[in-house]
């Protein structure tokens, strides 16, 4: 299918350098410098989502759209979802990245029954398969929705409903299987109506336990299929729901752990479910890292006086820098990647807006991983943290650390040693440090 360039205006993006004023050049991505032995590129892995770019027109609670983009001709049809499958790649191309991320019902019209479904979600995926081949763009990852249809309003793995259940699999399965034909590099799960508004009404335990079995289920075809990415699960704790049951990283680690699911899904963090959860992003990606389930980012932000998902670009270098200090002691996001899971302002209306967003998130998190390098490099504050630890590393900390010691052991050393000094914390000195950076 031919189609005609969507932004003629804008060329592709390129790296500028700090000092420029060009809104649509990058300052401080530059996609192939070496930096800490890898390309910036591969270190960040940047991925355009499909939802929030060509889906979110600008309707909140309080408003209708405020905007359709021009290749969309506002049908639920295959030919209008290949014109715009085609304005995407088109956008990924000109911003010089490598991965994108979809919806299924996003990326292709939902149909009048499954088969139809399917048939018009292959039309569309040929027509994708043809566009990564041609552009060397690659599918980072793929999910179904089990949100958004009236069907999925009280739950889809964890719906009251077995027939609800059931569709919620043949979804999944679809959508494992295009991701899989893609070479995507990961699925998520994201249970946005898996949770409940009244424990009244609900069978908790019974609705945990379909959620692991559909999982379970899940991970199981992944096997048969030969699929060899990662499975993910998206943590977040309320809206749409009041209590979601991937409520935060912990929540979802414990849930993984008690249903034996724990070697077969990482974790993809969410900044805005992070506050969202009462936590900060550096808080959650560190407790997944810790567990060794941290799999990739939803790179974006919520607003410090607005207590809902705003999904915002990112644009704080702060917690950008705190975030790629965590990426960076793990190693990287191995298959995952920084997926921009937001979305411009409902008052943003032109193409150039859209550019311009994903830029500045882009130089944001490039920032913080330059700053992060550079902390990693000069060993200031790992060295400080070390130091404060150092107690354990030698002589009776290393033995209590090592389990030679039991509570009776403890106890008597406790008895004939010095009562212990108290050692300041120093966070002044640390907050102080790191801004050294910023």
């Amino acid at each position: 299918m031919a189609t005609k360039e969507a932004f003629p205006d804008i060329k592709e993006i390129k790296y500028e350098g700090p000092d420029s004023k060009n809104p649509l050049a990058y300052r401080y991505y530059n996609a192939e410098e070496v930096i800490a032995g890898k390309k910036m590129k591969d270190h960040l892995r940047f991925s355009v989502c499909y939802w929030h770019t060509w889906k979110a027109m600008g309707s909140d609670p309080f408003g209708s759209n405020t905007r359709r983009w021009h290749f969309d001709d506002g049908t639920e049809s295959v030919e209008n979802a290949i014109r715009i499958l085609h304005a995407h790649f088109e956008f990924v191309k000109k911003l010089g990245l490598e991965y994108y991320a979809f919806h299924d019902r996003d990326i292709a019209p939902e149909g009048k029954d499954i088969a139809e479904s399917n048939r018009n979600l292959d039309r569309v995926i040929d027509e994708a398969e043809k566009l990564q081949k041609a552009t060397g763009i690659k599918l980072l990852w793929g999910t179904a929705n089990l949100f958004s249809h009236p069907r999925f309003m009280n739950g889809a793995s964890t719906n009251p409903d077995p027939e609800v259940f059931a569709y919620a699999a043949a979804q999944v399965k679809k959508a494992m299987e295009v991701t899989h034909r893609l070479n995507g590099e990961n699925y998520v799960f994201w249970g946005g109506r898996e949770g409940y508004f009244s424990l009244l009404n609900t069978d908790l335990k019974r609705e945990v336990e379909h959620l692991a079995l559909f999982l379970r289920l899940a991970a199981q075809f992944k096997k048969k299929i030969g699929f060899g990415g990662t499975l993910l699960i998206e943590p977040k704790p309320m809206e749409p729901t009041k209590h979601q049951y991937d409520f935060d990283v912990a929540a979802v680690l414990n849930f993984l752990r008690a249903n034996n699911l724990f070697d077969d899904f990482k974790l993809n963090i969410e900044n805005n479910h992070c506050t969202l959860a009462g936590h900060t992003f550096e808080h959650e990606l560190t407790v997944a890292a810790a567990a060794g389930r941290l799999g990739s980012v939803d790179a974006n932000t919520g607003d410090v006086l607005l207590g809902w998902d705003t999904d915002q670009f990112a644009l704080d270098v702060k917690t950008t820098t705190l975030a790629m200090m965590v990426i960076l002691e793990q190693g990287g996001l191995g298959s995952g990647g920084l997926n921009f899971d937001a979305k411009i302002r409902r008052e943003s209306t032109d193409p150039e807006d859209l550019f311009i967003a994903h830029i500045g998130s882009i130089d944001a998190f490039a920032r913080g991983l330059r700053n992060a390098v550079k902390i990693k490099e000069d060993g200031i504050l790992p060295g400080m943290v070390q130091k404060r630890y150092a107690g354990w590393d030698a002589g009776f900390g290393k033995d209590v650390e090592s389990g030679k010691l039991d509570l009776e052991a403890l106890a008597k050393h406790a008895e004939t040693a010095a009562d212990p000094k108290t050692i300041s914390g120093k966070q002044e000195l640390y907050e102080g440090t790191l801004n050294m950076y910023l």
